[in-house]
């Protein structure tokens, strides 16, 4: 054993310690700041049990699940389908995809009311509480990602003594799904229940009553304020810790396949490890001048994007260079991945800020009504799809011939797992320039309702905008490497199938392939169908609940008495812990029917086609979503009429259409798509043995 494969897991693991402990101190930093005025405590009081109550229903339900789960895998485990270390990990990757969730959620729960009074003293005051916040996020999500696999990693090696690559990486590709179906329960779960809130508060509040967005008049009003913590932020944190740890185990896969041995295996760790140090430095780039534009705003976030970026490259050449000297030019797919992540996360802000002509003229079509601006809302994101897939495209044959692809299949493959860890290397920094969002938004809605000065409202108002387009761009980051992560996948699947025994037919002419492709290309359209119907049923209930109130509490309308915010905190509960149940439920189910009616064949087919129709999707309902959102804050700015002009109605109506689109079932789908390459992946022994009803 030689000293790199001693100490590099252990650099990682205090890497990761490094990144808790920063995202600890930062924490207790924003914690320190004032809150404000007693009213302003009060409704972040508020807002903060509702989001906490939410997360406890949540995790019991969830953690029913995965008793279940555990016994199953146990049961494989027993029977010899799977090593005795995956029921284990498998809980893991759960338990810390959960967790960052939940630190997040904390914190952006107390960084709220504290953004709305330090946007009292001005713009930079409240932009450097909110990204303090979500540095928070961020940090934590790489900090446990990383904490996770290095611990995994060593447990394998020193304790248990698995001295193959193979066997130690085969092992912990499998823990992934626990984080995978975590993730998907967060999102899914969080989604309905943010967007329940926000179209039901929508709906009532601002187009039947008349009255601004977050009065306390509107009973709904509170719930959209925990909505954007349970789902923008405990289900994004969730999500993107899933991303970020499947990127690094598949690429390790990928390593041992390539015959790379433990060097290979521990490079996209420790550019990991190298991306936590960059984002922290990357973090004390931000800020921002009184009275800045859009465009200043985003340069002031971007500064830290770019340096983190910058920081990485340099630090993962050295790290490539030293350790795989042979095979030197797979840099290039790392930054390949940098790149791309960077040029996807433009594109995304050109077509969702309301800084260029795309969300300009989305705004326009507001002038005939809410049909056109739906209609036009939905071609833009349509539009938007082309240039992700041309630059995912691009990555994807640079990293795979730079990697050695002419030479090597497996070399190649490698590189496009590279490019994958490339682009979430910075995920500390990107990811907080992401979570600040909700925070600025809980904290427009804060000073609304705390009746504080127009100028504060404005300030927060700023705040949120930017904050809807790095979401969007969140979104694409997150998009973008889930298709390369997948990608990685299904080839660890085929890898894992030969390793079985089983040959492998995938000639588009085999009928098993063929209907796994359809069915795989079906699957994110029936998903983002069962989430989008989902919260119009949530929805529908918050509709009716606040109309009642209107209608039955006397004086509500005038200010005189008060709404009954834990009403409509209970019915998203309820209603989003009840409706997530299915959608999660086809993820975990799909490849284990399909390959057991098709055979591992049919499972590739299927993986295939869930990559290619989940990934478009997932782009084009972010981008409509995001458009349609800063487009209507664009009108509310005083463009097309302002608030309260019919071209407002028109644009909360296409803003409400979005809702789900951009929150729900937009960002659930790259969860989907690696959800159920980890499925096949765990079963792929089951499906082998007993799959294919003998015709396939």
């Amino acid at each position: 054993m030689n000293v790199l494969e001693t100490y590099a897991p252990i650099t990682v693991f205090i890497c990761s310690l490094i990144a808790l402990a920063f995202s600890t101190y930062q924490f207790f930093a924003v914690k320190k700041k004032p809150e404000g005025t007693d009213t302003m405590k009060t409704i972040g009081g508020k807002i903060r049990k509702g989001a906490m109550a939410y997360l406890k229903r949540q995790y019991k339900t969830v953690g029913v699940f995965f008793a279940v789960m555990f016994i199953i895998l146990l049961v494989l485990s027993f029977a010899g389908f799977l090593t005795p270390y995956v029921p284990f990990a498998f809980l893991t990757g759960g338990f810390f995809s959960g967790l960052s969730g939940f630190i997040g959620m904390k914190i952006a729960t107390y960084a709220n009311t504290r953004t709305a009074n330090g946007a009292q003293q001005g713009l930079n005051k409240g932009l450097k509480i909110a990204f303090a916040s979500g540095s928070v996020m961020g940090l934590t999500v790489v900090g446990l990602g990383l904490l996770d696999i290095s611990v995994w990693f060593m447990l394998l090696k020193f304790v248990f003594k698995l001295n193959n690559v193979e066997d130690i990486m085969s092992a912990m590709l499998t823990f992934g799904m626990g984080a995978s179906s975590m993730a998907l329960f967060a999102r899914v779960g969080g989604g309905i229940f943010t967007k329940a809130a926000d179209v039901g508060a929508d709906l009532v509040g601002k187009v039947e009553a008349g009255i601004p967005e977050d009065d306390p008049r509107n009973p709904a009003c509170i719930a959209d304020n925990v909505g954007d913590n349970v789902g923008d932020v405990a289900g994004m944190g969730a999500d993107l810790y899933e991303s970020y740890v499947g990127s690094i185990i598949s690429c390790g896969a990928l390593a041992a396949a390539a015959g790379l041995g433990f060097n290979g295996v521990l490079v996209p760790m420790l550019i990991a490890a190298i991306g936590i140090l960059a984002s922290i430095i990357g973090t004390f780039f931000v800020s921002t001048k009184e009275n800045a534009d859009q465009k200043a705003l985003l340069g002031s976030l971007r500064r830290g994007t770019y340096a983190s970026s910058i920081i990485s490259a340099i630090g993962s050449a050295v790290l490539i260079f030293t350790l795989l000297p042979e095979n030197s030019n797979v840099f290039w797919a790392v930054i390949s991945g940098l790149l791309a992540g960077v040029l996807i996360g433009f594109f995304t802000e050109y077509y969702t800020s309301d800084s260029y002509k795309p969300t300009k003229k989305l705004s326009a079509s507001s002038e005939t009504g809410s049909a056109t601006i739906i209609i036009d809302g939905i071609a833009l994101g349509m539009k938007s799809t082309a240039i992700p897939v041309i630059i995912i495209g691009i990555s994807v044959i640079v990293s795979y011939f730079t990697a050695g692809g002419a030479n090597s299949f497996t070399s190649g493959l490698y590189g496009v797992g590279l490019s994958a860890v490339g682009m979430l290397s910075t995920l500390g920094i990107t990811l907080a320039t992401d979570a600040y969002g909700p925070v600025a938004d809980n904290a427009g809605g804060i000073a609304e309702m705390s009746g504080l000065p127009e100028v504060v409202r404005e300030r927060t108002d700023a705040l949120d905008s930017l904050g809807n387009t790095t979401a969007a761009t969140g979104k694409g980051f997150a998009i973008g490497s889930a298709a390369l992560t997948a990608l990685a996948l299904i080839v660890s699947y085929t890898d894992k199938v030969k390793s079985l025994g089983k040959g492998l037919d995938l000639a588009i002419t085999n009928p098993a392939v063929l209907i796994g492709l359809f069915v795989g290309a079906m699957l994110p359209f029936l998903f983002s169908a069962m989430t989008m119907q989902a919260v119009g049923r949530a929805a529908q209930k918050i509709v009716v609940e606040v109309r009642r109130q209107f209608r039955e509490i006397k004086g509500l309308m005038e200010g005189k008495a008060d709404a009954d915010y834990e009403t409509c905190i209970d019915i998203c509960t309820k209603s989003s812990l009840k409706e997530m149940i299915l959608p999660a439920a086809l993820g975990i189910l799909a490849p284990i029917i399909v390959g057991l009616v098709l055979g591992v064949n049919g499972v590739v087919g299927m993986l295939a086609g869930a990559l290619v129709s989940g990934f478009v999707l997932a782009i084009m309902m972010a981008n409509s979503g995001g458009s349609w959102d800063n487009a209507k804050k664009y009108i509310e700015a005083g463009n097309y009429g302002g608030k309260g002009s019919e071209n407002h109605k028109a644009a909360v109506v296409g803003d409400t259409v979005g809702d789900p689109f951009k929150d729900t079932s937009g960002p659930s789908v790259n969860i989907l798509i690696k959800l159920l390459s980890m499925v096949s992946i765990v079963f792929a022994a089951i499906v082998v043995q007993f799959g294919g009803l003998g015709l396939f």
